[in-house]
């Protein structure tokens, strides 16, 4: 998509997937995109929370109901509705059922079911990545809107291989949009980790990685798995994960472009957004 800078400014259909770690723009740009009423925006985060696991996320609160005499009674007469109230900018339901390994008086789960949680994050992520071709056609022929842009979650990295050509996932992706990095400095990094570390979230990894820290976690802490505190694991793992994270988004960025997320932060408009990217249009056709 957009093989220059010309490309894209005369572009009248403009297709973008922004991608990176929470916190450096994606949201932000994608907002400002849709309120300019221009543009389609589509969450994968929340699609994955509503199409992919909102099922059972809303049965996570029915068990939960169920062990309160009052709302048990209720629940079983139909007396009540229970269901997710996930919002593009509340994404709480997802990351509270996601959870956190740990030890269950302090809300962890045993790591068995967090590793089950995980996997149906990743098949519901791979999945809602795949949709993306979907929202572009429904998006025009539905509202009418030709520019598109995708709000992807911070773990796209660790569902897809971007160093294989045959990548289902990101062929897709390159073929329906222009995908976009959001790098970050190293001072962006040191706000990241303050900011994880004031109130900590769950979060996806690749399997791989995510055993190794846990075995890592128990070696070095001398815990069982029940007597980790899991806010302690998951802001230890977070500040494992930026480091673990750059070069895989370095290398999806080779299928697309990249800009800086101070850059990015300076942002007003759309049209300083549309600047932005067919600047570092120019900069990849200029080998830089």
């Amino acid at each position: 998509m957009y093989k220059s800078a010309a490309e894209w400014r005369s572009a009248e259909k403009k297709r973008i997937l922004l991608f990176g770690m929470s916190g450096l723009g994606k949201t932000y740009v994608s907002n400002m995109l849709r309120a300019s009423g221009n543009w389609f925006h589509y969450s994968i985060d929340y699609r994955i929370g509503t199409r992919y696991m909102g099922e059972l996320i809303a049965d996570s609160f029915k068990k939960k109901a169920m062990e309160v005499p009052y709302l048990r009674d209720l629940l079983l007469s139909d007396s009540i509705y229970i269901a997710s109230n996930i919002t593009f900018d509340n994404l709480a339901p997802l990351s509270t059922y996601l959870g956190k390994p740990g030890d269950p008086n302090k809300g962890g789960l045993n790591f068995a079911e967090y590793l089950r949680r995980q996997e149906q994050h990743r098949r519901a992520e791979i999945a809602a990545l795949l949709d993306t071709p979907h929202f572009v056609e429904r998006a025009e022929e539905i509202y009418g809107y030709g520019n598109f842009v995708c709000d992807s979650g911070g773990s796209i990295c660790e569902v897809v291989d971007p160093n294989n050509p045959e990548d289902p996932v990101l062929k897709c992706l390159s073929e329906t949009t222009l995908l976009c990095w959001i790098e970050g400095s190293d001072a962006h990094r040191s706000n990241l980790i303050e900011r994880f570390d004031r109130a900590p979230k769950p979060m996806y990894y690749e399997p791989e990685f995510l055993n190794a820290k846990w075995s890592q976690y128990l070696d070095q802490t001398g815990k069982t798995e029940e007597e980790v505190d899991p806010d302690a694991f998951v802001r230890w793992t977070y500040a494992e994960a930026l480091a673990h994270r750059h070069p895989r988004y370095e290398g999806i960025s080779n299928w697309g472009i990249k800009v800086r997320a101070e850059d990015v932060a300076n942002l007003r408009t759309v049209t300083d957004f549309e600047e932005l990217v067919a600047h570092a249009l120019e900069q990849r056709a200029g080998g830089d």
